[in-house]
C-alpha cells in the first residue's frame, strides 16, 4: 500500500516538474521578445540608401523625370530591412524623382500602377499595412510595443514623399512604393513589370525588367 502511494506521489511530482519545464520553455521566447528594446528588425538607415544605378528604367517628362527599379531578390530586401518582404507578398519598387525645371512640382496627385507580363495588376499598399503583413508573414505576434514603433519609424523613412512639392533646390528625391501581389501570395520572380505613373501633365511608363 505504502509503495503504491510513494509511486503515485513520485508521478505527481514528475508531472509537476514537466509542466513547469513546459511553461518555462513557452515563456522564454516571450520574455526575450518583450525584453527587446531595439527595433524588431535591423533596418539600414534610409540616409545610407545609394543612388539608383545608371541602367535603372527612366522616363523623362520634361519638367520632371522618373527612375525606378524593383527589389526582386530576398538578398536586397534583407540588406535594407532584415526581413523577407517577398514572403509577405510585397514587392518594393525604388522610385527616384528628378526636378528639371524652375517651378515646384506638386506630387499629391501622383499615383503608381504596376502590372506584369500576364496582365496581373499589383495593388499599391500603404507602409502601415505593409508592416502588418511583414509581421504576420514572419510569425511576429508578441513584441515590445516600443520595438514595433522603432521598426515602423525606420521602415517608413523609406516611403516616397508625395506630400511635399519637389523644388529645384532639392533637385532629387527617392523612396519606395510597395505593391501587394494580386493573390497576396509570396512574390516569386515576376516578369515583364511595367510601372505607370499618373497625376502629372502626362503619364509616364517605365519597363522595370
Amino acid at each position: 500500500m505504502n509503495s503504491d502511494k510513494t509511486t503515485g506521489s513520485r508521478r505527481i511530482r514528475a508531472r509537476s516538474v514537466i509542466r513547469q519545464v513546459i511553461r518555462a520553455a513557452l515563456a522564454a521566447p516571450l520574455l526575450l521578445t518583450l525584453g527587446c528594446s531595439g527595433s524588431l528588425y535591423k533596418v539600414k538607415p534610409a540616409s545610407e540608401l545609394a543612388r539608383l544605378p545608371d541602367n535603372a528604367a527612366t522616363a523623362n517628362l520634361g519638367a520632371v523625370s522618373f527612375r525606378a527599379a524593383p527589389l526582386l531578390t530576398d538578398e536586397e530586401s534583407q540588406e535594407l530591412f532584415e526581413s523577407n518582404l517577398h514572403l509577405a507578398g510585397l514587392l518594393p519598387v525604388r522610385v527616384e524623382i528628378v526636378h528639371n525645371s524652375g517651378t515646384p512640382i506638386e506630387l499629391r496627385k501622383v499615383r503608381f500602377h504596376l502590372h506584369d507580363s500576364v496582365g496581373t495588376d499589383w495593388k499599391p499598399i500603404s507602409f502601415k499595412k505593409a508592416i502588418a503583413r511583414i509581421l504576420k508573414a514572419n510569425g511576429i505576434f508578441l513584441y515590445n510595443p516600443n520595438s514595433r514603433r522603432t521598426f515602423e519609424k525606420e521602415f517608413r523613412a523609406y516611403e516616397l514623399d508625395l506630400k511635399t512639392p519637389l523644388t529645384n533646390a532639392e533637385r532629387r528625391r527617392q523612396g519606395f512604393v510597395i505593391f501587394l501581389s494580386s493573390k497576396k501570395q509570396p512574390v516569386a520572380s515576376p516578369h515583364g513589370l511595367v510601372l505607370t505613373i499618373e497625376g502629372l501633365s502626362q503619364p509616364a511608363t517605365l519597363n522595370l525588367d
